[in-house]
């Protein structure tokens, strides 16, 4: 299992348009893929459980990987939230 923790410094949070990309960002892998906020996990793979989590920005999330391919969902998974979020 690999796993990042990201603060949102986007002002919007994790709106529609960055998590549908990083929907489909995630698609492309065979891991499982989770986000994590406080208490809450939801499946990266998932749109609505994504959305469902209603990160704004100042939240730290955790993303969480296990299978595979984690270590490169991992990689390129924190290099889109350092560049979209």
């Amino acid at each position: 299992m690999e796993q990042f923790h990201y603060t949102i410094r986007d002002d919007l949070g994790l709106h529609a348009r960055p998590a549908g990309l990083l929907v489909r960002l995630a698609m492309g892998y065979h891991c499982e893929l989770q986000l994590a906020k406080n208490d809450r996990q939801a499946s990266l793979k998932k749109i609505f459980t994504v959305m469902g989590l209603n990160v704004k920005c100042g939240d730290t999330v955790t993303v969480i990987a296990s299978g595979d391919d984690e270590q490169q969902a991992i990689a390129v998974l924190h290099d889109f939230f350092r560049q979209h979020l």
